[in-house]
């Protein structure tokens, strides 16, 4: 149930009914196999959705700990080592044996290429790569070799799948270093919608905190069966899902590949609970379900966010699912979950408004001009004050500054409002916002009306340099099944729900987004795609 609050201003306090663990993630993985030893803790799916290995909570912790005295035999602690990885059981240990070594993981997207990996190792000064040797095309064995040339920083690169290599102990301990809640876990670089990404740091205290709230909300429980089909190296995957099915005991299916078709004979033949994931693999998700029907009464509830979700998306899975469904907004520098909804929260709510904080959370909406708090209901930037916040920027004092104030507060770059109840609205980027001959516009605003046509399956609405306007607005879209459509037709169904300096006057049709790792479009990409004439506008006449 959602807090009883009323607000004259956008300053939402933070809610004290659950407290802020002191704890590590090592500590937190013993607590739960001391309490649920012979349980299953982790399920293997390939990537044709078939059953592998799988762990019980004791058995787990056993493995973790052999990996973390392997670890802290050949680094030190607060040394950072990167992953780079599809999603994988080794994944998985990797995270928890790091974190009992009191080594920072650094996260990397299988799908990196030789400058992008170099980057990352570089910029977060890394020892180690821990790599798979090929993902979905990808020679990452061969990427690595070029990426790591030149970086005498680097002493090992070894393969996750390589037990010998993985278990080599070079100086042995007896026991694992002491480990601090407030200690860095992880560097998360962020997914770079605006363009150069930074390395978030964050902590043991601040991920676990946020993925209990976040999954205690949610209704997650020790029978929950939760599909982990986000990336394990984004916080939604290795944080919320990974260290929220820890911290309820519950049993986690950790799938290489979304392969939807796949995913949906999971759901049915393992009876998930729990699915967490962005709109886009949640249309998919639907469109597989059209085609090869499944039995997918087992889902309890669907959580969504890192993206506009459009309602018709809300209305069609609460419909063939029978479930819940909650979207959440949160952001790298936040561990990374901000606000949520309740179970309970009206379809109206679900549709329109991106939830109540999360406890322990004080949120406010501010001017982006004088940074004063605004009055409900007026949009300004969505500032946050918690302990879910970032250590900071690694090695980039100047960025960590600019992001969090002198007093405390972060700044997101997110443009939203927030009504007297405490819910928030989600109205666009503080970059991506759109002056069109003086006037704001905020993209999700529209972006939202447009989801509302039945033959849109994604949009993205992007403001384009003009002489006249300073900008204009254009909306790329992409249909279901990439079935032709009118233009004009679009742009008449925007005019009957926004006023007409809202409604594009630019029209592309796109057959696949430029997306980020962590599924998100990249809207400064198709801005400059754009300009150098890789899209034409469709005709509205």
């Amino acid at each position: 149930m959602s807090y009883a609050i009323r607000l004259t201003e956008s300053l939402f306090p933070a809610q004290t009914d659950s407290e802020v663990q002191s704890i590590t993630i090592g500590e937190r993985l013993k607590l739960t196999a001391q309490a649920y030893p012979q349980e299953i803790a982790l399920v293997e799916v390939d990537i044709e959705g078939d059953i592998g290995r799988s762990w019980t909570w004791s058995s787990l912790l056993t493995e973790c700990e052999e990996q973390a005295f392997a670890l802290a035999s050949r680094f030190l602690p607060g040394e950072r080592v990167t992953v780079w990885s599809p999603n994988t059981p080794e994944w998985v240990i990797m995270e928890f044996a790091c974190a009992m070594a009191g080594i920072v993981i650094v996260t990397a997207n299988p799908a990196l290429q030789a400058r992008e990996l170099r980057y990352i190792l570089d910029q977060s000064e890394s020892v180690a790569l821990f790599l798979v040797e090929t993902y979905r095309g990808n020679p990452m064995a061969k990427i690595s070799v070029e990426a790591c040339d030149g970086l005498s920083g680097i002493r090992e690169c070894i393969d996750l799948n390589d037990h010998q290599a993985m278990r080599r102990v070079l100086n042995p301990v007896d026991v694992l270093p002491s480990i601090q809640p407030e200690d860095a876990a992880m560097i998360q670089y962020t997914s770079g919608t605006t363009g150069f990404p930074k390395g978030a740091v964050l902590s043991h205290l601040s991920l676990l905190n946020n993925a209990r709230f976040y999954a205690d909300r949610l209704g997650v429980g020790r029978n929950s069966v939760w599909i982990n089909i986000m990336p394990m190296f984004h916080t939604s995957g290795c944080g919320m899902v990974t260290l929220g099915c820890l911290q309820a005991g519950c049993k986690m299916l950790i799938v290489k590949l979304f392969e939807p078709p796949a995913i949906c004979r999971v759901i049915e033949r393992e009876k998930v609970s729990t699915i967490l994931g962005v709109p886009t693999m949640l249309v998919a998700i639907l469109e597989a379900l059209d085609k090869e029907p499944c039995d997918v009464s087992s889902v309890e509830m669907f959580s969504s966010g890192g993206a506009v979700v459009a309602p018709e998306l809300v209305r069609n899975i609460k419909r063939l699912f029978g479930c819940g469904f909650g979207t959440l907004y949160g952001q790298t520098e936040t561990s990374p979950v901000i606000t949520q909804h309740f179970p309970d929260d009206s379809i109206e709510d679900i549709c329109h408004t991106i939830g109540q904080p999360l406890p322990q959370t004080e949120v406010s909406i501010r001017s982006v001009e004088s940074q004063k708090v605004l009055p409900v209901n007026d949009v300004g930037e969505i500032c946050v004050r918690a302990y879910c916040n970032m250590i900071g920027y690694h090695n980039n004092p100047q960025a960590t500054s600019e992001a969090i104030d002198a007093n405390g507060w972060l700044h997101t770059g997110d443009l939203g409002s927030m009504d007297d109840r405490g819910y928030l609205k989600i109205t666009g980027r503080v970059k991506d916002m759109i002056i069109r001959g003086g006037e704001n516009m905020f993209p999700a605003e529209i972006e939202n009306a447009l989801l509302e046509h039945p033959e849109l399956a994604e949009v993205a609405v992007v403001g384009i340099p003009d002489d006249k306007w300073g900008e204009v607005i254009a909306c790329f879209f992409r249909t279901e099944d990439n079935q032709p459509t009118v233009a004009k037709d679009l742009h008449d169904f925007c005019r009957e729900r926004l006023s007409p300096q809202k409604t594009p006057t630019i029209w592309c049709l796109v057959e696949e987004f430029p997306m980020t790792g962590s599924r998100k479009i990249q809207k400064f990409v198709l801005r400059e795609q754009f300009l150098e004439g890789v899209y034409h506008p469709l005709p509205l006449n």
